[in-house]
C-alpha cells in the first residue's frame, strides 16, 4: 500500500534530484541520513537517475529507511516511534538550566514569555489520573502538567520544537532527561529517576490526568457522527482578512522586535515592531518580517560597526584595539542563539535581562574574566533579582567571544 509517508518520503529523493540536476555543486544531504552508508546509498541513487534520464513517469522504488525516518519522526501514545535512549532527573537539570530555564524558568513556573509548564498538580491527582483543579469552580490557571494526559506527547513535542531558538537539537538522551526533570519537579517521579524507553509505559501510569482525555467520535472515528450538520455556503467570502485591532505606537516596541525572537521557520513569525510600521498586506508583510527575522539571526554585516579609538577616558580600555570582525560577529550569534541568550538579551533594549548595550557600557575589557565567569555560572543582583541562569554547555574558547563582542562591538 502507498501511504501518505510512502509519498513524503519519495519527494525527498525526488526534491534532491530535481536539484542536483539543476545546479553545479554537490547539495548537502547529511541532515537527512544517519550513517555514511546511508548517506552513500542516497547519493548512488540519485547519480543512477540522473544517469538513465528518468522522468516522473518511470520514476519508482521502495523509500529508504532513512527517507521514512527523516519524515516519520512522531511518537504515539502507545510509544510507537519512540527512540530509544535515557536519561535522569540530574542530567535533565543541567539540560534545562542551559537550554529551557531562560524562557520557562528554572522550574517551570515561569508565565514570562509562555504559560507555566508546571503547578496545579497533587500527589492525589496522579494516585487518581484526573485533575482536581481542572474543574470549573476551582478557578485555578492551568498548566501543561495538569492538562497534558500521555508523557508521549511531551517526549514528542520537547523533541521535535525544542528549544524555541533550535529545535530538534536535543538529544534523544538530553530529551529524556527534560521529560524526567519536569515530571520529578511534578512529582510524578522522584529525584533519583532515571527515565528510559523501558520504564516511561510505567510513568504513563502516573500520569497526573491521564484519564482526563475525552474522545469525540466525530473527530476521532471518520464513521462516527459529525458534531455539526451546518452546510458550507462558500459564497460571498472576504477577500482579504481585515486588521482592527493593534498596539498603539508607544507600545509596538516595548519588549523587543518580536521578529527577531521568534523563529524563522514555521507559520507563526513575529510581526516587526521596529519602526517605520509595516504596512501593506499581510502576506507582504509576512515576507518583509522573515527577512528581518534572518537578517537579525544571521547578522548583517552592512550594519555593524565596531568600536574604534577616540572615546571618553573612561572607555580607553574598551577601545584598546579589540575589535569583532564580520566572520566572528556571524559565529557569536550563532552562539547567542543556540544558547538562547538571546530570549532574555537584546542589543540595544532591555528584555528579561540588560540589553547588551547596557553591559557593554558597564564594564570594559578589563572585565572580560569576571564577565565570562557570570556567564559560565549565572547570578543575580547585578541587574535585578531576576536570576540568569548558568551556561556550563558553552566552551571556554565561545565565551571569550561573546565577551569580547559584547564589550568591543555597537550594539544599535
Amino acid at each position: 500500500m502507498f501511504t501518505l509517508n510512502n509519498v513524503r518520503a519519495l519527494s525527498v529523493v525526488l526534491s534532491l534530484f530535481v536539484a542536483q540536476s539543476s545546479i553545479a555543486q554537490p547539495i548537502d544531504i547529511s541532515a537527512l541520513t544517519s550513517t555514511p552508508d546511508e548517506q552513500a546509498q542516497i547519493e548512488a541513487t540519485i547519480k543512477k537517475m540522473v544517469e538513465q534520464n528518468l522522468t516522473f513517469e518511470n520514476v519508482g522504488r521502495d523509500a529508504l529507511k532513512v527517507e521514512v525516518q527523516a519524515w516519520d519522526i512522531d511518537v504515539r501514545p502507545d510509544f510507537q516511534g519512540l527512540i530509544p535512549g535515557k536519561g535522569s532527573v540530574a542530567d535533565g537539570e543541567e539540560v534545562w538550566a542551559s537550554k529551557c530555564a531562560s524562557c520557562h524558568g528554572d522550574f517551570g513556573e515561569s508565565n514570562k514569555f509562555f504559560a507555566p509548564l508546571l503547578g496545579g498538580t497533587t500527589e492525589d491527582d496522579v494516585k487518581a489520573g484526573r485533575v482536581s483543579n481542572l474543574r470549573a469552580e476551582a478557578n485555578v490557571p492551568s498548566t501543561t502538567i495538569m492538562k497534558i494526559s500521555t508523557v508521549s506527547t511531551l517526549w514528542d513535542f520537547i523533541y521535535r520544537a525544542m528549544p524555541w531558538n533550535a529545535p530538534k537539537s536535543l538529544t534523544p538522551d538530553e530529551t529524556y532527561a527534560v521529560v524526567a526533570y519536569l515530571l520529578s519537579e511534578a512529582s510524578v517521579v522522584d529525584a533519583d529517576f532515571e527515565l528510559t524507553d523501558s520504564n516511561i509505559a510505567d510513568v504513563q501510569k502516573r500520569m497526573p490526568n491521564r484519564d482526563g482525555m475525552v474522545v469525540y467520535p466525530g473527530l476521532w472515528h471518520t464513521k462516527g457522527k459529525p458534531d455539526t450538520q451546518n452546510t458550507a455556503c462558500m459564497q460571498d467570502c472576504a477577500g482579504q482578512a481585515k486588521v482592527v485591532s493593534t498596539l498603539p505606537e508607544h507600545a509596538r516596541n516595548m519588549n523587543g522586535n518580536y521578529a527577531a525572537q521568534m523563529r524563522i521557520v514555521g507559520a507563526a513569525i513575529g510581526v516587526n515592531s521596529d519602526k517605520p510600521k509595516l504596512t501593506g498586506k499581510p502576506d507582504d508583510n509576512a515576507a518583509a518580517v522573515r527577512a528581518y527575522a534572518k537578517q537579525t539571526i544571521k547578522g548583517n554585516a552592512n550594519h555593524v560597526a565596531v568600536k574604534s579609538g577616540g572615546e571618553a577616558s573612561k572607555d580607553d580600555a574598551k577601545t584598546s584595539g579589540a575589535s569583532v570582525d564580520a566572520a566572528t560577529e556571524e559565529k557569536v550569534k550563532a552562539i547567542l542563539t543556540t544558547n538562547a541568550c538571546t530570549s532574555c538579551h537584546a542589543a540595544s533594549t532591555k528584555l528579561v535581562g540588560p540589553s547588551f548595550k547596557e553591559i557593554s557600557e558597564k564594564y570594559s575589557e578589563n572585565d572580560a574574566a569576571r564577565l565570562g565567569e557570570k556567564i559560565r555560572k549565572g547570578g543575580s543582583g547585578v541587574w535585578g533579582a531576576i536570576p540568569m541562569p548558568p551556561q556550563p554547555g558553552i566552551v571556554d574558547g565561545d565565551i571569550s567571544l561573546v565577551t569580547k563582542w559584547i564589550l568591543s562591538a555597537e550594539h544599535n
